[in-house]
């Protein structure tokens, strides 16, 4: 059974790239909650079939929009559309990603900068957009994803990687920055987290991955996005109220 965090019932929360994978998983967890969630996504018409899906098996509505998080400006509006509909959000969950592939040859300066506002850049635009409220409303909490890719130096994506490493320092000084107003900042490094796109990868490049990665792993089972969002509750909840400015790496011991 998993845990029930009473706290969570009725807080207002936003999960960014819920449509699908841990995303998906993290809007579900809170749902489940009886959280008041709200979800934003590139894919509007995945993310409304996904809380629709989320409706029916919850009973919690799932407010959505649909935003390319690369534009701040339409962020910024979707942030301030769906919290008119929640109320000031109370927890924030920074999960929108992609890790896309890319030789390092062919990295231009448009794909580094594109890689870097897909992965990082929306990530403190969105916390300034909530902390406001947030902190009058009495505080709350901010998540955000990271990964440990770069903790190992993951070929094949340096442009990721470098995003991803940042999302460490983002943490630890919004940490600084929000702990005043009473809002606590952590992030999630997740390790290799078998969703339907990683499986379906996996399978396409080289299935003999899925053994060498879990040999890596001191905890021989795969990660799933029920794994992550677990862990994203607690975060979310009063009972992680002195943790602020980690990052906590989940990856069944693979660094």
């Amino acid at each position: 059974m998993s845990a029930i965090y009473p706290d969570l019932t009725d807080m207002p929360v936003l999960v960014t790239g819920g449509a699908s994978g841990i995303g998906e998983a993290i809007v579900v967890a809170f749902a489940s909650q009886n959280a008041r969630v709200a979800a934003i996504d590139l894919d509007g018409d995945r993310l409304r079939a996904t809380a629709a899906a989320i409706e029916a098996k919850t009973g919690r509505k799932v407010e959505t929009c649909a935003a390319d998080l690369r534009d701040i400006a339409a962020l910024r509006a979707s942030i301030a559309d769906l919290a008119a509909r929640t109320g000031p959000f109370k927890a924030l969950v920074n999960n929108a990603g992609d890790d896309a592939r890319h030789p390092w040859r062919d990295v231009t300066p448009e794909l580094w900068d594109d890689r870097f506002a897909v992965n990082a850049r929306h990530q403190f635009f969105a916390a300034q957009a909530v902390a406001p409220a947030m902190a009058a409303a009495g505080g709350g909490a901010v998540v955000n994803l990271g990964s440990i890719s770069w903790m190992f130096g993951a070929a094949g994506l340096i442009a990721y990687t470098t995003a991803k490493s940042a999302i460490m320092g983002l943490t630890k000084s919004l940490a600084r920055e929000l702990g005043g107003l009473g809002i606590r900042v952590n992030s999630i490094a997740p390790g290799w987290v078998l969703t339907e796109k990683q499986i379906a990868r996996a399978n396409a490049e080289d299935p003999a991955k899925f053994k060498a990665y879990l040999d890596r792993q001191c905890l021989k089972e795969h990660l799933a996005p029920d794994d992550v969002a677990k862990l994203v509750l607690w975060l979310a909840s009063a009972e992680s109220r002195r943790c602020s400015g980690q990052t906590f790496v989940l990856d069944a011991g693979v660094v």
